[in-house]
């Protein structure tokens, strides 16, 4: 079938997109889906800055290819194989396809699936198939999904159904910033009632973090951001002590802002700076995570001693760190109850053909979650 999508053939064009266009809206070949595979009808993709990333090159990925990974739809037919899923079905999508069969997959940690890695990094679907092709040839897929576009032919392992009263705008959240920073924080820092945290980056995981933080019964949250009008926000949402590093001369400076160290420094920005933010405001014995994603090149010099001394703790967190069919799941029914507000996040809305302007607004520092409405 034909239809438009966002394809992205050159990376690093300077900014302003909205002059450089690197996203050139065009009418593109979707083939059927294949065994395993699901065509759906893309209803709201969200704009996340791990497509900023790729975009302006610091995560390198083979061009051509349709952006987009973070979305809502509706099935609209199944391939060969797939009997859980039916048209007019609602899913969301997951950025990571999860074999079910390696070790990590085995282990209750998709997140690491070997073969969806793979997959993803070569711009395929988990099958090893291309389904998008224009007059110039074969178009690589985004991390399994390419949802900048009417369609997508998705493998059945990076789609969850959702609950049909949830609207798409609401539930393309789920897909990658609740479930990124949600999981981060509930999964990987297993934050309880009475713990401090400090959430570096109010970018959309960065702030589903900080609700999951309230949700979860932290008694104090610290919010580290260089956007005042984000610091604000986190203010709205549960944060009890707001820091602008660039108000803060000193490490003691820091602390002092921050009330104090901490038992989780939570580094969502994926930069060096904020990830050495973490790690000061982290308290001796505590835990420092990040799920950001900066430019591979990027490091950062861990001082080993005090690893040792202060029984330091580091993690990584990626997909959320569980199970995306069981998570998303269930952080709806919280959304549901009123215990994870997350549609106090979504901003502002543009069409398809305002791809590359949504992508100025975001590089400009937007702190709510925009995206593209396309139904």
């Amino acid at each position: 079938m034909k239809m438009r999508a966002a394809v992205l053939r050159e990376m690093g064009l300077p900014a302003p997109y909205k002059t450089s266009r690197p996203l050139q809206v065009s009418e593109v070949e979707l083939d059927a889906p294949g065994f395993g595979e699901v065509l759906v009808k893309v209803k709201v993709a969200g704009l996340c800055h791990s497509d900023l990333s790729v975009i302006n090159g610091d995560r390198p990925r083979g061009l051509p290819m349709v952006l987009g990974h973070e979305s809502s739809g509706e099935v609209v037919d199944v391939g060969p194989g797939v009997d859980d899923l039916r048209p007019g079905d609602h899913v969301v999508t997951v950025f990571v396809p999860s074999c079910g069969c390696c070790v990590p997959c085995m282990s209750g940690r998709p997140a690491l699936c070997e073969p969806g890695a793979s997959a993803n990094t070569q711009g395929v679907l988990l099958g090893g198939e291309r389904r998008l092709r224009d007059g110039q040839g074969s178009l690589n897929h985004h991390v399994g999904v390419s949802c900048f576009a009417d369609y997508a032919v998705i493998s059945r392992r990076s789609l969850v159904k959702v609950h049909t009263d949830l609207s798409h705008r609401e539930a393309a959240l789920f897909g990658c910033a609740v479930l990124t920073g949600a999981g981060a924080i509930i999964n990987r820092a297993r934050i309880k009632a009475g713990d401090t945290i400090a959430i570096i980056g109010l970018g959309g995981v960065g702030l589903s973090g900080l609700l999951a933080a309230v949700a979860a019964g932290a008694r104090r949250i610290v919010a580290v951001e260089l956007d005042e009008d984000k610091l604000k926000l986190a203010k709205t949402l549960g944060a009890t002590h707001i820091v602008n590093p660039k108000k803060i001369g000193s490490p003691a400076e820091l602390l002092d802002a921050a009330g104090g160290p901490v038992d989780c420094g939570y580094d969502s920005a994926g930069g060096v700076a904020a990830f050495e933010t973490a790690y000061r405001l982290t308290q001796r014995g505590g835990l420092t995570i990040t799920s950001g994603l900066p430019h591979p090149k990027s490091t950062f010099a861990l001082p080993l001693s005090q690893m040792v001394g202060e029984e330091r703790e580091i993690r990584g967190s990626y997909l959320g760190s569980g199970v995306p069919a069981i998570d998303i799941t269930r952080y709806i029914d919280l959304y549901k109850a009123g215990r994870l507000p997350v549609d106090k996040l979504l901003g502002e809305a543009f069409s398809l053909d305002q791809v590359n302007e949504g992508f100025d607004h975001l590089a400009s520092g937007s702190g709510l979650r925009d995206c593209l409405v396309l139904d």
